[in-house]
C-alpha cells in the first residue's frame, strides 16, 4: 500500500503492508511525521491509498488526535449524536466509559478539560461497538497515572468485547505490556511487523572489546564504538557468546530505538 500527501514525488506512506489478526492489540510507532496518522486515516476510510489495497474486516471506529466535536455540544449531547449516527449503538458501554471516569453531563464539549475530551471521545468511539478501534495518540492529553488507568480499562474493554485495537503512538514506554503487536515506520515506510514477544526474543546486544564486526552471525541493527569497547544489537542472534563478550535480550525500547537510529 502506497499513499501519496500532494502529488507523485511527496509520498506519506509507502511500500507499507501487513496484516493483523482479530483480536490483536497493536501499537503503531514512529516519530512525530512518520505516517502513523495518515496510516490509520486510510485504514479508517477516510484516504484512499493511491496504490494498492487496504480492507479492514467489521465495523471500524476512528478517534483522531485533535477530537473532532461540536464544541457546543453538552456531554449528553454527544451520546444522543451516537445513538443517531451509528446504526448499532451500545448506550450502556458508552455512558459507563463516561462514569467510570468522572466526566459531568452537564458541560459542553468546549469547557471540558483534554483528559475529559479524550474519555467523550473514547466512550463515542466504544459506543458503536467497532469490531477495529483505530486511535491515533489516544493518552497524548492525560497526566501519567490517568495513561494507565485508561489503557488498562481499554485493553480490559477490547478483551472482553473482542475488539482488535491499533492504536499510534511515539512514547515508546506506553506500549511495553501492553501491545502484543509492533508496526514501527519511519519516514513513511515499515521498519518492523511482528509479534512483540517474538521480536525481543530476535534481538541481542553483544558488548566486548573494540571489534571491527560482530562476534556472531545475523543482521546487525546497529553498532556503536567506543575506545575499547563496542557493542551490536543483532536480530536473530542467541545469548551464547565467549568472553570477553556478554549477551542480552534488549528492552522493547531499545529495539524500536536502535531501529530508527539505523533508518535515520
Amino acid at each position: 500500500m502506497s499513499v501519496v500527501a500532494a502529488d507523485v514525488s511527496k509520498w506519506a506512506v509507502r511500500n507499507v503492508s501487513f496484516e493483523l489478526p482479530s483480536g490483536s492489540v497493536t501499537a503503531l510507532v514512529g516519530a512525530n511525521g512518520s505516517g502513523k496518522s495518515t496510516l490509520l486515516n486510510v485504514l479508517a476510510g477516510h484516504l484512499p491509498p493511491y496504490s494498492g489495497h487496504c480492507s479492514v474486516a467489521g465495523r471500524v471506529a476512528y478517534v483522531p488526535q485533535h477530537k473532532p466535536m461540536y464544541k457546543s455540544f453538552k456531554v449528553a449531547d454527544v451520546l444522543t449524536f451516537g445513538r443517531r449516527m451509528n446504526r448499532v449503538w451500545d448506550h450502556e458501554r458508552a455512558d459507563e466509559w463516561l462514569t467510570r471516569f468522572k466526566v459531568p453531563r452537564r458541560l459542553e464539549f468546549g469547557d471540558l478539560s483534554g483528559g475529559q475530551r479524550t474519555h467523550v471521545t473514547l466512550a463515542l468511539a466504544l459506543g458503536a461497538r467497532p469490531d477495529v478501534l483505530l486511535l491515533d495518540e489516544p493518552l497524548a492529553e492525560l497526566d501519567p497515572l490517568a495513561r494507565t488507568r485508561v489503557m488498562k480499562a481499554l485493553l480490559t474493554d477490547v478483551s472482553d468485547n473482542g475488539t482488535t485495537l491499533v492504536f499510534s503512538t511515539h512514547v515508546v514506554a506506553e506500549i511495553s505490556g501492553v501491545a502484543d503487536r509492533l508496526l514501527l515506520l519511519s519516514g513513511g515506510r515499515l521498519l518492523i511487523d511482528g509479534d512483540t514477544d517474538e521480536l525481543l526474543e530476535q534481538h541481542v546486544l553483544y558488548t566486548g572489546p573494540h571489534a571491527s564486526k560482530s562476534p556472531v552471525q545475523g543482521r546487525v541493527v546497529l553498532a556503536k564504538h567506543g575506545v575499547s569497547q563496542s557493542s551490536y544489537l543483532v536480530r536473530s542472534g542467541g545469548t551464547r557468546i565467549d568472553e570477553p563478550w556478554t549477551a542480552r535480550f534488549v528492552t522493547l525500547e531499545e529495539l524500536v530505538v536502535a531501529h530508527l537510529e539505523r533508518a535515520a
